[in-house]
């Protein structure tokens, strides 16, 4: 037995990712250059800032799955108080997937199962509350 450092490694991967984000915020069109002695068309740098926003979204992803495993964790703790209907939904799809930390482990492969859920819209859809009940789109 050992020290299990629990969300630690999984905390400090958010904060990375936050902070990437912060850098990959700055606006794309502060970096265009003047072409043809400044005949050329002011450059809005959009397809740069579409990739930046890909990276972003990516990450923020993966932030919100840190956050999803960490209040599954949070539950587990809590047993055998249970929260809302909605939210033992969506505790039951991402255990389904990933299991209790109980000990440590490669953080990697969990982020990444729980990214796929949350692109797949399942958890979207297993959350999807009384303020929505009525909207198409949820």
């Amino acid at each position: 037995s050992g020290i299990n450092s629990g969300f630690m490694l999984a905390q400090v991967t958010a904060a990375a990712l936050v902070s990437e984000n912060k850098l990959l915020a700055h606006p794309a069109s502060v970096d265009s250059l003047p072409t043809s002695a400044n005949q050329e068309d002011h450059v809005s740098m959009a397809t740069f800032a579409a990739r930046r926003l890909l990276m972003m979204t990516e990450n923020a992803t993966a932030v919100v799955g840190i956050e999803l495993l960490a209040a599954c964790q949070g539950i587990d703790f809590l047993r055998p108080l249970t929260s809302s209907p909605k939210l033992e939904e969506v505790y039951a799809l991402i255990r389904e997937k990933i299991p209790f930390y109980d000990k440590d482990r490669f953080f990697s492969p969990d982020i990444e199962s729980i990214k796929l859920l949350i692109k797949s819209g399942a958890i979207r859809r297993r959350a999807a509350l009384l303020l929505f009940h009525n909207t198409q789109d949820f």
